[in-house]
Protein backbone atom coordinates (compact mmCIF):
# COMPACT_ATOMS: atom_id res chain seq x y z
CA UNK A 1 0.00 0.00 0.00
CA UNK A 2 1.39 3.40 -0.91
CA UNK A 3 0.01 6.81 -0.16
CA UNK A 4 1.40 10.11 -1.33
CA UNK A 5 1.15 12.90 1.25
CA UNK A 6 0.68 16.51 0.28
CA UNK A 7 2.15 19.65 1.73
CA UNK A 8 -1.24 20.48 3.20
CA UNK A 9 -0.99 17.39 5.35
CA UNK A 10 2.38 18.29 6.84
CA UNK A 11 1.34 20.87 9.39
CA UNK A 12 -0.89 19.85 12.26
CA UNK A 13 -0.48 22.79 14.57
CA UNK A 14 2.02 25.42 15.48
CA UNK A 15 4.26 27.60 13.35
CA UNK A 16 6.76 26.21 10.90
CA UNK A 17 10.34 27.22 11.29
CA UNK A 18 11.22 25.63 14.62
CA UNK A 19 13.77 22.90 14.21
CA UNK A 20 13.42 19.34 15.40
CA UNK A 21 15.86 20.13 18.17
CA UNK A 22 13.78 23.05 19.39
CA UNK A 23 10.62 21.03 19.27
CA UNK A 24 12.13 18.10 21.13
CA UNK A 25 13.09 20.31 24.05
CA UNK A 26 9.53 20.47 25.30
CA UNK A 27 7.57 17.84 23.37
CA UNK A 28 7.67 15.34 26.22
CA UNK A 29 5.56 17.69 28.36
CA UNK A 30 3.42 19.03 25.53
CA UNK A 31 -0.09 19.38 27.00
CA UNK A 32 -1.68 18.72 23.61
CA UNK A 33 0.19 15.52 22.79
CA UNK A 34 -2.96 13.39 22.83
CA UNK A 35 -4.79 15.91 20.65
CA UNK A 36 -1.85 16.13 18.24
CA UNK A 37 -1.65 12.34 18.03
CA UNK A 38 -5.36 12.21 17.26
CA UNK A 39 -4.91 14.85 14.56
CA UNK A 40 -2.02 12.94 12.99
CA UNK A 41 -4.08 9.74 13.09
CA UNK A 42 -6.92 11.48 11.23
CA UNK A 43 -4.46 12.81 8.64
CA UNK A 44 -2.90 9.39 8.12
CA UNK A 45 -6.31 7.79 7.63
CA UNK A 46 -7.39 10.57 5.26
CA UNK A 47 -4.26 10.03 3.18
CA UNK A 48 -4.95 6.32 3.09
CA UNK A 49 -8.62 6.44 2.12
CA UNK A 50 -8.28 9.22 -0.45
CA UNK A 51 -6.06 6.88 -2.47
CA UNK A 52 -8.70 4.34 -3.63
CA UNK A 53 -6.17 2.06 -5.31
CA UNK A 54 -4.19 1.77 -2.09
CA UNK A 55 -7.24 1.11 0.06
CA UNK A 56 -8.64 -1.41 -2.41
CA UNK A 57 -5.30 -3.23 -2.63
CA UNK A 58 -4.85 -3.35 1.14
CA UNK A 59 -8.35 -4.63 1.85
CA UNK A 60 -9.12 -6.55 -1.34
CA UNK A 61 -5.95 -8.64 -1.65
CA UNK A 62 -6.36 -10.58 1.64
CA UNK A 63 -10.07 -11.02 0.93
CA UNK A 64 -9.38 -12.30 -2.58
CA UNK A 65 -6.76 -14.72 -1.23
CA UNK A 66 -9.21 -15.92 1.40
CA UNK A 67 -11.88 -16.47 -1.25
CA UNK A 68 -9.42 -18.06 -3.70
CA UNK A 69 -7.75 -20.45 -1.28
CA UNK A 70 -11.04 -21.10 0.47
CA UNK A 71 -12.55 -22.18 -2.83
CA UNK A 72 -9.57 -24.25 -4.00
CA UNK A 73 -8.69 -26.00 -0.73
CA UNK A 74 -12.03 -27.31 0.42
CA UNK A 75 -10.69 -30.37 2.21
CA UNK A 76 -10.60 -31.10 5.92
CA UNK A 77 -7.86 -31.70 8.45
CA UNK A 78 -8.68 -34.80 10.44
CA UNK A 79 -8.31 -34.82 14.19
CA UNK A 80 -7.90 -37.66 16.69
CA UNK A 81 -10.67 -40.28 16.97
CA UNK A 82 -13.89 -38.68 18.13
CA UNK A 83 -12.76 -35.13 17.35
CA UNK A 84 -14.51 -33.07 14.72
CA UNK A 85 -12.40 -32.37 11.65
CA UNK A 86 -11.74 -28.77 10.69
CA UNK A 87 -11.75 -27.37 7.20
CA UNK A 88 -8.55 -26.02 5.69
CA UNK A 89 -10.48 -22.75 5.26
CA UNK A 90 -10.67 -22.42 9.04
CA UNK A 91 -6.92 -23.00 9.28
CA UNK A 92 -6.26 -20.51 6.51
CA UNK A 93 -8.33 -17.76 8.18
CA UNK A 94 -5.96 -17.45 11.13
CA UNK A 95 -2.93 -17.11 8.88
CA UNK A 96 -4.60 -14.53 6.66
CA UNK A 97 -5.51 -12.33 9.64
CA UNK A 98 -1.86 -12.45 10.76
CA UNK A 99 -0.69 -11.76 7.22
CA UNK A 100 -3.11 -8.85 6.97
CA UNK A 101 -1.57 -7.26 10.07
CA UNK A 102 1.89 -7.47 8.53
CA UNK A 103 0.61 -6.00 5.26
CA UNK A 104 -1.26 -3.11 6.87
CA UNK A 105 1.57 -2.24 9.26
CA UNK A 106 5.03 -3.32 8.11
CA UNK A 107 4.44 -3.04 4.35
CA UNK A 108 2.31 0.06 4.69
CA UNK A 109 4.75 2.07 6.79
CA UNK A 110 7.96 0.97 5.10
CA UNK A 111 6.58 2.08 1.73
CA UNK A 112 4.62 5.18 2.75
CA UNK A 113 7.38 6.62 4.97
CA UNK A 114 9.89 6.12 2.16
CA UNK A 115 7.61 8.14 -0.12
CA UNK A 116 7.27 10.84 2.53
CA UNK A 117 11.06 11.03 2.80
CA UNK A 118 11.55 11.22 -0.95
CA UNK A 119 8.88 13.92 -1.31
CA UNK A 120 10.50 15.96 1.49
CA UNK A 121 7.45 15.74 3.75
CA UNK A 122 9.44 14.47 6.74
CA UNK A 123 11.98 17.25 6.34
CA UNK A 124 9.15 19.79 6.48
CA UNK A 125 7.68 18.06 9.53
CA UNK A 126 11.08 18.38 11.17
CA UNK A 127 10.74 22.17 10.90
CA UNK A 128 7.44 22.26 12.80
CA UNK A 129 6.81 21.93 16.54
CA UNK A 130 5.02 18.61 15.98
CA UNK A 131 6.40 16.20 18.62
CA UNK A 132 7.89 13.02 17.14
CA UNK A 133 5.68 11.06 19.55
CA UNK A 134 2.58 12.51 17.87
CA UNK A 135 3.87 11.63 14.38
CA UNK A 136 4.69 8.04 15.29
CA UNK A 137 1.56 7.73 17.42
CA UNK A 138 -0.51 8.75 14.41
CA UNK A 139 1.21 6.11 12.30
CA UNK A 140 0.58 3.45 14.94
CA UNK A 141 -3.07 4.27 15.57
CA UNK A 142 -3.91 4.58 11.88
CA UNK A 143 -2.33 1.18 11.23
CA UNK A 144 -4.32 -0.27 14.13
CA UNK A 145 -7.57 1.09 12.68
CA UNK A 146 -6.75 -0.23 9.20
CA UNK A 147 -5.78 -3.64 10.63
CA UNK A 148 -9.02 -3.88 12.60
CA UNK A 149 -11.12 -3.00 9.54
CA UNK A 150 -9.22 -5.56 7.48
CA UNK A 151 -9.64 -8.30 10.12
CA UNK A 152 -13.36 -7.58 10.52
CA UNK A 153 -13.88 -7.80 6.76
CA UNK A 154 -12.08 -11.16 6.62
CA UNK A 155 -14.13 -12.50 9.53
CA UNK A 156 -17.36 -11.38 7.87
CA UNK A 157 -16.39 -13.02 4.57
CA UNK A 158 -15.28 -16.19 6.37
CA UNK A 159 -18.55 -16.43 8.29
CA UNK A 160 -20.81 -15.55 5.36
CA UNK A 161 -19.11 -17.48 2.57
CA UNK A 162 -17.58 -20.49 4.29
CA UNK A 163 -19.35 -20.80 7.64
CA UNK A 164 -16.11 -20.42 9.58
CA UNK A 165 -16.07 -20.26 13.37
CA UNK A 166 -15.04 -17.43 15.68
CA UNK A 167 -13.07 -17.90 18.92
CA UNK A 168 -15.18 -20.02 21.26
CA UNK A 169 -14.75 -18.26 24.62
CA UNK A 170 -13.30 -15.27 26.45
CA UNK A 171 -9.86 -16.86 26.82
CA UNK A 172 -9.52 -17.39 23.09
CA UNK A 173 -10.74 -13.84 22.39
CA UNK A 174 -8.21 -12.44 24.88
CA UNK A 175 -5.39 -14.34 23.17
CA UNK A 176 -6.66 -13.15 19.80
CA UNK A 177 -6.68 -9.53 21.00
CA UNK A 178 -3.27 -9.80 22.64
CA UNK A 179 -1.57 -11.35 19.62
CA UNK A 180 -3.33 -8.91 17.29
CA UNK A 181 -2.39 -5.73 19.19
CA UNK A 182 1.19 -6.78 19.95
CA UNK A 183 1.54 -7.87 16.34
CA UNK A 184 0.33 -4.47 15.10
CA UNK A 185 2.75 -2.54 17.35
CA UNK A 186 5.66 -4.83 16.47
CA UNK A 187 5.08 -4.62 12.72
CA UNK A 188 4.69 -0.83 12.90
CA UNK A 189 8.01 -0.44 14.72
CA UNK A 190 9.81 -2.82 12.36
CA UNK A 191 8.32 -1.03 9.35
CA UNK A 192 9.61 2.30 10.66
CA UNK A 193 13.06 0.83 11.33
CA UNK A 194 13.22 -0.89 7.94
CA UNK A 195 12.95 2.45 6.13
CA UNK A 196 16.60 3.05 7.08
CA UNK A 197 17.58 0.38 4.53
CA UNK A 198 15.42 1.73 1.69
CA UNK A 199 17.45 4.12 -0.51
CA UNK A 200 14.49 5.82 -2.24
CA UNK A 201 10.76 5.55 -2.81
CA UNK A 202 11.15 3.61 -6.08
CA UNK A 203 13.03 0.88 -4.22
CA UNK A 204 10.46 0.65 -1.41
CA UNK A 205 8.00 -1.86 -2.86
CA UNK A 206 10.70 -4.12 -4.41
CA UNK A 207 12.50 -4.23 -1.05
CA UNK A 208 9.36 -4.83 1.02
CA UNK A 209 7.12 -7.19 -0.95
CA UNK A 210 9.58 -10.11 -1.36
CA UNK A 211 10.04 -10.27 2.42
CA UNK A 212 6.28 -10.27 2.91
CA UNK A 213 5.64 -12.97 0.31
CA UNK A 214 8.45 -15.26 1.45
CA UNK A 215 7.41 -15.07 5.10
CA UNK A 216 3.82 -15.88 4.14
CA UNK A 217 4.91 -19.10 2.45
CA UNK A 218 7.23 -20.31 5.23
CA UNK A 219 5.25 -19.16 8.30
CA UNK A 220 2.25 -21.45 8.04
CA UNK A 221 -0.08 -18.97 6.34
CA UNK A 222 -0.76 -20.88 3.12
CA UNK A 223 0.23 -24.37 4.28
CA UNK A 224 0.31 -26.31 7.54
CA UNK A 225 3.48 -25.26 9.30
CA UNK A 226 4.62 -28.82 10.05
CA UNK A 227 4.48 -29.65 6.31
CA UNK A 228 7.04 -26.97 5.48
CA UNK A 229 10.67 -28.18 5.12
CA UNK A 230 12.57 -28.09 8.40
CA UNK A 231 15.21 -25.61 7.26
CA UNK A 232 12.52 -23.13 6.19
CA UNK A 233 10.71 -23.61 9.51
CA UNK A 234 13.92 -22.66 11.32
CA UNK A 235 14.05 -19.46 9.28
CA UNK A 236 10.38 -18.72 9.97
CA UNK A 237 10.92 -19.26 13.71
CA UNK A 238 13.09 -16.15 13.77
CA UNK A 239 10.40 -13.77 12.54
CA UNK A 240 7.17 -12.48 14.11
CA UNK A 241 4.72 -13.62 11.42
CA UNK A 242 5.18 -17.31 12.27
CA UNK A 243 4.31 -16.63 15.93
CA UNK A 244 1.42 -14.32 15.13
CA UNK A 245 -0.07 -17.03 12.92
CA UNK A 246 0.41 -19.65 15.65
CA UNK A 247 -1.22 -17.47 18.31
CA UNK A 248 -4.19 -16.79 16.05
CA UNK A 249 -4.53 -20.48 15.22
CA UNK A 250 -4.96 -21.08 18.95
CA UNK A 251 -7.78 -18.52 18.90
CA UNK A 252 -9.59 -19.94 15.86
CA UNK A 253 -8.93 -23.69 15.97
CA UNK A 254 -10.05 -26.42 18.39
CA UNK A 255 -7.66 -27.48 21.14
CA UNK A 256 -6.90 -30.84 19.52
CA UNK A 257 -5.16 -29.05 16.64
CA UNK A 258 -2.13 -28.45 18.86
CA UNK A 259 -1.20 -32.03 18.04
CA UNK A 260 -0.57 -30.77 14.48
CA UNK A 261 1.79 -28.03 15.65
CA UNK A 262 5.53 -28.21 16.33
CA UNK A 263 6.07 -30.01 19.62
CA UNK A 264 2.33 -30.78 19.72
CA UNK A 265 1.79 -27.67 21.85
CA UNK A 266 0.37 -24.19 21.31
CA UNK A 267 3.41 -22.69 23.04
CA UNK A 268 1.58 -19.47 23.92
CA UNK A 269 4.31 -18.31 26.35
CA UNK A 270 6.81 -18.60 23.49
CA UNK A 271 4.40 -16.76 21.15
CA UNK A 272 4.16 -13.75 23.45
CA UNK A 273 7.84 -13.86 24.41
CA UNK A 274 9.00 -13.78 20.79
CA UNK A 275 6.55 -11.04 19.84
CA UNK A 276 7.55 -8.99 22.89
CA UNK A 277 11.22 -9.46 22.05
CA UNK A 278 10.63 -8.23 18.49
CA UNK A 279 8.65 -5.30 19.87
CA UNK A 280 11.67 -4.28 21.97
CA UNK A 281 14.05 -4.82 19.05
CA UNK A 282 11.78 -2.78 16.78
CA UNK A 283 11.59 0.04 19.35
CA UNK A 284 15.36 0.23 19.68
CA UNK A 285 16.00 0.04 15.94
CA UNK A 286 13.31 2.61 15.11
CA UNK A 287 14.62 5.03 17.75
CA UNK A 288 18.26 4.70 16.72
CA UNK A 289 18.05 4.43 12.96
CA UNK A 290 15.11 6.59 11.87
CA UNK A 291 16.12 9.74 9.99
CA UNK A 292 13.95 12.78 9.29
CA UNK A 293 15.97 13.99 6.34
CA UNK A 294 14.99 13.70 2.70
CA UNK A 295 16.26 10.76 0.65
CA UNK A 296 17.01 11.22 -3.07
CA UNK A 297 14.96 9.45 -5.70
CA UNK A 298 17.91 9.05 -8.03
Amino acid sequence: MTVEPTVADVSVTGTAGRGREGASANHSSHPGLIRLTGSRTAIELKQFFRQPESAVFTFALPLLLLLLFGSIFSGAIEGPPGAKAITFRQYFLAGMVASGVMSACFNNLAISISIEKSEGMLKLLGLTPLPPAAYFGGKLLSCLVISIIEAVLMLIVGLAMFGLSLPVDVTHWVVFGGVFVIGVVTCVLLGIAYTRLIPNSRAAAPMVMPIYLILQFISGVFFQFTQIPTALRWVADVFPLRWMALGLRYAFLPDWFKSQETGQQWNLPVVFTVLAAWLVVGSVLAARTFKWGRIPND
